[in-house]
């Protein structure tokens, strides 16, 4: 009887949490600012709970205002801008190859993005470091 009744006092109710939503419309590509973000205690599944986790990040798409903010919604600050210049490092074992290549796609550190070597125009895949260093996958 004692379980029974604490089953029904747990199914009784939804059980609020805190999720980020946005204070006003963002567009993509802009660095979240405190002013940017509120906390409303309702429960949205795969929305952000605390403002950590959004403050000085950047919007991956644009957020609306009221909208709760997902963690995909959201990233590192891009430190690769479609068609830069960077520097392209393969490494395998103790053999190192640098060189330039193009970036095809816009990139924030940990980012997997497609890379044209310029000397050899060969497309690669390359991992972005916070330097906006690429690193070829293998």
């Amino acid at each position: 009887m004692i379980r029974l009744a604490l089953l029904l006092t747990l199914l009784a109710g939804p059980i609020g949490a805190d999720t980020l939503v946005a204070a006003r419309t963002i567009p993509a590509r802009s660095i979240i600012g405190p002013e940017d973000i509120l906390v409303r205690d309702i429960d949205v599944l795969g929305a952000l709970e605390t403002p950590a986790l959004a403050i000085g990040q950047e919007a991956r798409v644009a957020l609306y205002a009221g909208r709760p903010i997902r963690a995909a919604d959201v990233g590192a600050p891009a430190v690769v801008e479609r068609n830069q210049i960077i520097t392209l490092i393969y490494r395998h074992g103790v053999i190192v190859i640098s060189t330039e290549g193009r970036a095809l796609d816009r990139a924030g550190p940990g980012d997997l993005i497609r890379v044209m070597n310029i000397s050899s125009r060969t497309t690669v895949s390359a991992q972005v470091d916070a330097t906006g260093t690429a690193f070829v996958t293998q």
